[in-house]
Formats: C-alpha cells, sequence, structure tokens
C-alpha cells in the first residue's frame, strides 16, 4: 500500500508544473485494459475521449487501469484527498466509506437490465448521489457505469433450477454482510474469499461456485472449473463514477457541461459493452457449449426472492440507520415501477 501511495504523490509532483489553465484528469481503476472485453475501461477511454478532444487540451485525461497506483479501495480515498481526480468505485470498495452502499443490494429486484439502467438514471440515482456525496465528504457522482450486468450464480456440483436446488453448495461471496445474508437465506454457505483467489478456490474445490455478472464470469474464464450456470438475475452491483469535489468545483460551467456529457457517455458505453458480450459467443451464446445454462421459473424466483428479501430487511434494519431504510424503500418503489416498464411506446 504504501508503494501506491508514493506512487500517487509521485504523479501530484509530475504534474505540478502544468499552467493554471491546463488542468489533469487522473482516472484510476483496477480493470483489464481493454477496450472491447472490459465494460470498466470502455467507460473510462470513452470518458477520456470526450473531454479531452472537446475542451480543446484546457482539460486532460491520462489513464491509470489495472490498479497501477493501488487498489479499488485505495483509489476511492485518493479521489476524496485529492491525489486523483477520478475512479469508478465497485460496491465493495466503497464499503468501507459508506455503508449506505449495502442498500444496492437488495435480492431479486430488477426484472431486466433496462429496469436497471431506468432506476439509476432516475430519482433514486439521485438520491443514492445525494446521500453518497453528504456522507463520504469530497466527492461528486457522476453516474453509476454498468459493470456487467445483473448476477449469475454458477457451481460445480449440480443443475440449481428451484430453492431446494441451492442447499449445501459452498458459495464465494465478496466480504459485504449482506451478501453473506442473502446466499445463507437461499440455504447455500457463504463463503468470503478475495476475487483473485476465485478461479483457483474453485480449482480445488474450496469452494463450489460464485456468482457474478456474466462479462465477469467470462473474462474471469470461470466456465473452465464450472459446470453449471443458473440465470437468476438476483442482484445489480453497477460501479459509481466519482470525481474529487475540489476539483470538479473549479471547472467552468462549459467544462462542468462536457464532464458531464462524457460522463453519462461513459456510462452508456460501459451498458452496451456489456449487453454486446452476453450476447456474443464471449456471452451466453459460447458459455452453452461449455456449461449447463438454466433459467428460474417466475414461480421458483418468487419464491427465492421472499426468503432473501426478508433476510435482507433484517440485515438493514439491524445494521444502518433510517437513511438506508429510506433508500431501500425508495429503490422498492422505483424497481416496482421499472419492471411494469415495456421500454417502448405502443404504436397508435
Amino acid at each position: 500500500m504504501k508503494a501506491h501511495l508514493l506512487a500517487a504523490v509521485a504523479l501530484v509532483a509530475l504534474t505540478g508544473a502544468a499552467t493554471a489553465q491546463e488542468k489533469t484528469i487522473r482516472f484510476a481503476h483496477d480493470s483489464n485494459p481493454d477496450i472491447y472485453d472490459n465494460p470498466n475501461h470502455a467507460c473510462a477511454t470513452v470518458f477520456a475521449n470526450i473531454v479531452n478532444t472537446d475542451t480543446n487540451g484546457e482539460i486532460t485525461v491520462e489513464l491509470y487501469p489495472g490498479g497501477q497506483i493501488g487498489t479499488i479501495t485505495e483509489a476511492v480515498q485518493m479521489v476524496r484527498d485529492g491525489i486523483v481526480e477520478m475512479t469508478n468505485a465497485s460496491t465493495g470498495s466503497l464499503a468501507p466509506y459508506y455503508a449506505n452502499i449495502d442498500v444496492l443490494n437488495l435480492p431479486f429486484a430488477f426484472a431486466n437490465n433496462g429496469a436497471t439502467n431506468e432506476v439509476f438514471d432516475g430519482e433514486f440515482g439521485r438520491a443514492l448521489k445525494a446521500d453518497m456525496e453528504e456522507k463520504l465528504g469530497d466527492v461528486v457522482v457522476l453516474g453509476y457505469p454498468d459493470t456487467g450486468g445483473l448476477f449469475a450464480i454458477t457451481n460445480s456440483k449440480k443443475e440449481i433450477a428451484t430453492l431446494e436446488d441451492m442447499k449445501g453448495v459452498r458459495l464465494r461471496t465478496m466480504t459485504l454482510p449482506s451478501h453473506q445474508a442473502i446466499m445463507n437465506a437461499l440455504g447455500m454457505e457463504a463463503y468470503p474469499l478475495a476475487f483473485s483467489e476465485v478461479y483457483s478456490g474453485l480449482q480445488t474445490g474450496v469452494i463450489d461456485g460464485q456468482m457474478n455478472p456474466i462479462p465477469i464470469i467470462v473474462t474471469a474464464n470461470l466456465d473452465e472449473v464450472q459446470a453449471y450456470m443458473t440465470l437468476t438475475n438476483h442482484l445489480y452491483s453497477p460501479f459509481t463514477l466519482l470525481m474529487n469535489r475540489s476539483f470538479y468545483d473549479e471547472l467552468t460551467d462549459t467544462q462542468k457541461d462536457i464532464v458531464h456529457y462524457a460522463a453519462q457517455s461513459c456510462v452508456d458505453a460501459s451498458r452496451g459493452l456489456s449487453r454486446i458480450i452476453e450476447a456474443s459467443d464471449r456471452g451466453i451464446s459460447g458459455l452453452k457449449g461449455q456449461m449447463t445454462i438454466t433459467a428460474l421459473s417466475p414461480d421458483d424466483r418468487q419464491a427465492m426472492r421472499e426468503v432473501t428479501g426478508a433476510a435482507f430487511d433484517k440485515h438493514i434494519k439491524e445494521t444502518l440507520g433510517p437513511d438506508a431504510v429510506a433508500l431501500v424503500d425508495l429503490l422498492k418503489a422505483e424497481t416496482e415501477k421499472a419492471n411494469a416498464t415495456r421500454f417502448m411506446v405502443d404504436p397508435e
């Protein structure tokens, strides 16, 4: 960690010679730097291209992918401290600083990816932004890029189609207590493990399965050590695009407009690439030859939603404050509306 922080401080020194008119946005993230293979890097690259071009050199965006200057958790703190100007923060990386991020783990909330876009671009996304900016301090939330879409569950033991099938499966989760509560409520044995250890854990049998969006499952080659996939769509965990507030406040109104347009384009790029990967031979089509893929019936999904919803509500009420409960209530209301939307206009 010290080496990473020293590298970050060196970045500040190296850019100290810039003129007062010129500004640099150092955008750090921890994903693979392949614009065609990773929604996070696609998002960052699109953001950089728009800002670099549309500001006529007034602002330069420098990308630091692959955790070059620290973990993504460290990058969140660096943005708060002004050591770097931007990051794309995962839910797990925000948790040490912003406990209310756990509200996003409302299980079986979304009917499809279109509903996630509507909710995070709407009233709930704005409420989450306000709460996060207040509690984190010196940050601006610019949007919620896609990490790969809704979660699926994979395992090496058996096909999972019902709630009963989930019993006895040791499933890797993030270190988020809500994830563990949800998986235990389904009858699984939740096993927190760093993502860097997931492949070897599956290979050696330390864990039976894991949960992630399909693009992450594909890029991590988890199909090599997993035989079954269930399209549960039980969680949605977007990135949060963060910018240092002090830096943002120094931008002109025109520069702010460009930054916001670039941020929305960044979000759009992440969503688009995620859907492309899902539909391509790198997604479900390609995985069909490697794994047994099962979609849940509406009745089985509802049974899972009921048992996990009760466990999640209990967890939120016992561990977080009334502001988090209010956010969950709003999320439930907004997802209900979004799930009922058909995302097209009926012809007259």
